[in-house]
């Protein structure tokens, strides 16, 4: 016999100031559901999540949560006050003896229970939420954006212990990869309604896009429906008076009707604009070692990126991925070894920290007040890639409305502050995207239209990301930062890591683990390997440029071996390009590398 729901909502409405937020949205959440709430930024997913929760009272319509049941909503700002530790906050009304719960939690997210709330970060205070709410074991567990701030390798504990949970749950996240391993069912929030799919994330965009063809026919059906009776109570016969009136009160429902619908919202027209073309070397990082403090970021560390190429930066929290990425760009020196910049680089930041947005700052002064885009004398006006445009009018290339331009960037949702910082970085013209932690918080459209741009962006790329679908189908070389100064080097994206033998999970309080003695494609930056006969020349470049044929020849052979299998083509052909992209570009790096490294020896 089936169960009752646990949760039910039926014909909620509500309403912020302006336009209608939701009208007669419903949904019902079953025992053992599994689903993912998705729909563009600003649709209202989380708000839907807070009124689920019972945090928002609806303007109508009905809550109703089964007796005996607990929901709990993993709070985004969690209150810390009153408490003295982390593991206070998250052992706060467990039963005598259940403890153990958050202490698994907290080694499976990588948290620190002893830390003081005031000195603890963001991501910190995020994961003592969520330690709290999965010791708490709810009948119903509400997760927005829970994989913000965790590493991939605690993506992982995540997604298995929500595959072994008993409790229910509805979950927000930009993690495709995350979303497919677990999902069984969809709610779509698109212009205050909500729809329900029997699926997983897996099939919602195939859902989606039929959903907008049939749309868009039911639409072309009624303008065409209304142009015949428009044509007809033009041309009509007068004489037939009291059937003329009955077809023109049909014309005035059929433009009720079509003025009733809610357009959907397009894409946003984004897009990066590279400047003039850096020179082919874009940085050289030659035997770097930095510490900080009793954390040693990198040690021996080497790495040659040419113009044109997308490196991805990942490993656990703490491991130095920032660090490095300000080692790679020039804003922090090494302690030992040379990092050469290439000239002429323009590089644009995205900060996952948001830094370059204040707050307090309405939409219009975040652009038009930008000293680096505001036209000089006019403050309506910003310059987007050495153009003039009307604030308002670049806002809304954003999805941003005339409502929201004077509004407070406080105001607006996770996803809404990084189109806006986008906006802010895509006015500039640029040659090198330094790219931290892009995708938070961003929908799947714009998350879909940010990975073309980044795969087509004519320049240079160096992220960081813990989102692992993005990291396949954008980086071209990934460095996996382990802890402990430990790199390794690697083909492609995520993925290509376990493909070319290494270890994703590794955690870094393990030992060194050395290179592989099979000619993996990876190089474990302990010392590059010295060459024994180093001719005259710069014996300490020579030797580097050594290290690096070395590699570029491990991850060829490598390449050629993955690409000998017959059916990978069939099997994933974007696999199948991507490592022929790869092949194609280290082949042609050896042949550089090889050119300068004759020329060395010869003088």
């Amino acid at each position: 016999m089936a169960q009752p729901p646990i949760l039910t909502l039926s014909d909620i409405a509500l309403t912020f100031g302006g336009d209608p937020l939701f009208t007669q949205a419903a949904l019902i959440v079953q025992p053992g559901d599994r689903v993912c709430l998705v729909g563009r930024n600003g649709s209202g997913k989380s708000t839907l999540m807070k009124i689920m929760a019972g945090m928002i009272e609806p303007d109508a319509g009905q809550r109703f949560l089964r007796p005996g049941m607990q929901v709990s909503y993993m709070d985004q700002d969690p209150d810390f006050t009153g408490y003295d530790t982390l593991g206070d906050f998250a052992m706060e009304g467990l039963e005598l003896g259940m403890e153990w719960k958050v202490y698994a939690a907290a080694e499976g997210l990588k948290l620190a229970l002893e830390r003081d709330p005031a000195q603890a970060s963001g991501g910190e205070r995020r994961r003592a939420a969520l330690a709290k709410l999965l010791a708490a074991e709810p009948d119903l567990m509400l997760l927005d954006e829970p994989t913000n701030h965790l590493d991939i390798q605690a993506i992982g504990w995540l997604e298995e212990h929500l595959k072994a949970t008993r409790s229910a749950f509805v979950m927000i996240s930009h993690d495709r990869t995350f979303l497919r391993e677990l999902t069984r069912a969809t709610l779509w929030v698109d212009r205050g309604v909500v729809r329900r799919l029997e699926s997983g994330f897996e099939a919602f965009e195939d859902w989606r896009d039929k959903t907008f063809e049939e749309e868009d026919m039911q639409r072309h059906k009624l303008n065409r429906l209304i142009k015949e009776e428009a044509r007809w109570a033009v041309e009509g016969i007068s004489a037939r008076r009291k059937r003329n009136q009955g077809r023109v009160r049909r014309l005035g429902e059929l433009r009720d009707e079509r003025s009733s619908q809610i357009r959907r919202q397009g894409t946003a027209a984004m897009g990066f604009k590279a400047g003039s073309k850096s020179g082919r070397l874009v940085v050289e990082a030659t035997d770097v070692t930095k510490v900080f403090g009793d954390t040693v970021i990198v040690e021996d560390f080497s790495i040659r990126v040419m113009r044109g190429e997308r490196l991805a930066l990942v490993g656990p929290n703490g491991a130095g991925k920032t660090s490095l990425l300000k080692l790679l760009i020039g804003q922090e020196n090494p302690d030992s070894g040379t990092i050469n910049i290439g000239t002429g680089l323009d590089a644009v930041v995205f900060d996952q920290n948001r830094a370059a947005l204040d707050p307090d700052a309405s939409l219009w002064e975040s652009l038009a007040g930008d000293p680096l885009l505001g036209v000089s004398g006019r403050s309506d006006q910003v310059m987007v890639r050495g153009v003039a445009r009307h604030v308002v009018g670049y806002l809304k290339d954003f999805l941003f409305d005339d409502q929201q331009v004077r509004s407070p960037v406080r105001a607006l949702s996770g996803g809404e502050k990084a189109r806006l910082l986008l906006a802010k970085l895509m006015a500039r013209e640029s040659n090198l995207l330094i790219l931290d932690e892009p995708t938070n918080d961003l929908d799947v459209e714009t998350l879909d239209l940010l990975q073309e741009l980044v795969t087509d962006y004519d320049g240079t790329v160096i992220l960081v990301s813990h989102d692992r679908d993005f990291l396949d189908r954008v980086a071209t070389t990934t460095v996996l930062m382990q802890g402990g100064g430990r790199t390794t080097i690697y083909a492609g994206g995520w993925s290509d890591i376990a493909a070319q033998g290494g270890d994703t999970g590794e955690d870094e309080t393990t030992a060194v683990r050395q290179p592989s003695g099979g000619g993996a494609a990876q190089q474990t930056t302990q010392a590059p390997p010295k060459s024994t006969t180093a001719p005259a020349g710069n014996p300490v470049k020579i030797a580097a440029l050594e290290a690096e044929m070395e590699t570029l020849q491990a991850e060829i052979a490598k390449l050629e071996t993955f690409l000998a299998d017959p059916d990978l083509y069939a099997k994933s052909p974007a696999k199948f390009d991507k490592a022929t992209a790869g092949l194609m570009q280290r082949q042609e790096k050896l042949a550089k590398v090889e050119e300068t490294w004759l020329e060395l020896s010869e003088g």
